[in-house]
């Protein structure tokens, strides 16, 4: 009767068959047939990964960050770079894991020898775009060096080795001699650009290297001053050729165009360029300043010379006081005594601030111009060329003459007002002389000089 009316029959101690049911709930449907899961079970659970924390300077601990490159290890894969947008610094990513390369080796058809590049797998898009950049790159470098057509064959690898000893041996050869380091980067900067074109151990290939390259006279004559001097490091000589140099006026700008670029830097950039405006110091001095060279009591700056400079100290106004006593002091340093990123930083403000102003000659201002800028000033309130010498630590008198003439040719005279003193013996003169005063006749016994207002 039951199996009549009702079909099969179950026993009471068995259970119900939830095969279909699970089937349905690991395929993804439920019971109607539908997609989505009805049971909790087959829903996946939803982690939350904890957040790494921001990357910051470990220079100053800010997170405003510009990429800048890669850098590339001995095992194929590579380190996100960064550089600080607010002290310049360069560091590597400490945090995310190294990215391996994928190295493809291109063969051309019109040379006998393969280049090899790196570049990110990332699609086959950008793998593309990668061959078609190298292939342009080495159609560039065939087209201005004819060796690169078979570099193999004429040894040009060899040659490049060989100068690289010799630019080494000079630079061990300078070290000796007790010049400074900064002279000797400059040297080894020059040479390095030399020998990419001829073999440095042949005078005569360094002349023609010379008289094709589009350089400035000037910097041809101070290229020929270095080589006579790396020559003499291995015992040779040549006749060097005859390149004068060639004097030009510094660009000086406006004040205001001055104060308009350091109010669109940030916090540190602006305050290294203020320092730069008032004590007309070289960019080198101003990087290496550290805490103990800042007196906050007595605003003064301890100005450490380069290139042959003198030592000073100098006074600052209230406004470049507070500027720097708002900065961190994370290193013994004030700024970053990589000049090479302070200036990777501040050109990239100044670009921006250029466009946002709408002002392209802010693009001219470098930080050597601000001790243009400051020289100029000096003696346009002083008229003492020998004050505008201790300012900028300058040797000899000669290397300030230059802002006399920049002076006059900035402010036209308008009037003839003058300052009038009269000397009455040798003391007096000399005071008179030390003060800006300038001779211009005997009269009566006494010398009578005059300052322009």
């Amino acid at each position: 009767m039951a199996e009549a009316e009702g079909g099969e029959s179950r026993s009471p101690t068995e259970t119900p068959n939830t095969a279909p049911t699970a089937c349905l709930a690991e395929s993804g449907l439920n019971m109607n047939g539908e997609l989505g899961c009805s049971t909790a079970e087959a829903q996946p659970r939803r982690l939350h990964k904890p957040q790494p924390p921001p990357i910051s300077c470990p220079e100053c601990g800010s997170t405003r960050l510009y990429k800048d490159g890669l850098r590339y290890l001995k095992d194929g894969s590579t380190v996100q770079r960064y550089l600080c947008r607010n002290c310049g610094y360069r560091f590597s990513d400490p945090q995310r894991p190294k990215q391996p390369l994928q190295k493809t080796s291109w063969q051309s058809l019109n040379r006998g020898f393969a280049y090899t590049f790196s570049r990110q797998a990332c699609d086959e898009t950008q793998g593309r775009r990668a061959l078609a950049t190298s292939r342009k790159g080495l159609a560039v470098l065939a087209a201005v060096d004819p060796q690169m057509e078979s570099p193999m064959r004429e040894g040009t690898a060899e040659t490049q080795t060989a100068n690289m000893g010799k630019i080494l041996e000079y630079a061990w050869w300078l070290k000796k001699k007790g010049r400074s380091e900064e002279t000797i980067k400059s040297r080894v900067r020059r040479l390095k650009g030399l020998a990419k074109h001829c073999n440095l151990m042949d005078p005569e290939a360094v002349k023609e290297t010379l008289a094709k390259l589009p350089l400035k006279n000037s910097t041809k004559a101070i290229t020929v001053s270095v080589y006579t001097d790396f020559l003499k490091c291995f015992g040779l000589s040549w006749e060097p050729p005859e390149y004068k140099m060639q004097e030009s006026i510094p660009f000086i700008p406006l004040e205001s165009e001055i104060d308009q670029l350091i109010a669109s830097c940030n916090k540190r950039i602006a305050a290294l360029l203020q320092t730069l405006k008032e004590t007309g110091a070289r960019i080198g001095e101003v990087a290496k300043l550290k805490w103990i060279d800042f007196d906050p009591e007595r605003r003064t700056l301890r100005i450490h010379p380069e290139k042959g400079s003198n030592p000073r100290m100098l006074s600052i106004s209230e406004k470049l006081a507070g500027m720097l006593n708002s900065l961190s002091k994370n290193s013994e340093y004030i700024f970053n005594p990589n000049t090479k990123a302070l200036r990777a930083s501040f050109n990239k403000q100044r670009k921006k601030a250029a466009v946002k102003l709408n002002n392209p000659r802010l693009n001219q201002i470098t930080f050597h111009t601000l001790r243009h800028w400051k020289g100029t000033m000096e003696y346009h309130k002083t008229k003492d060329p020998w004050h505008v010498k201790k300012i900028l630590g300058h040797k000899s008198l000669q290397s300030t003459e230059v802002y006399i003439n920049i002076e006059q040719a900035i402010f036209q005279v308008t009037n003839d007002e003058y300052h009038v003193k009269v000397a009455h013996n040798l003391k007096e003169a000399c005071a008179l002389v030390e003060a800006g005063f300038e001779y211009v006749t005997d009269m009566e016994g006494a010398k009578i000089f005059r300052k322009r207002k």
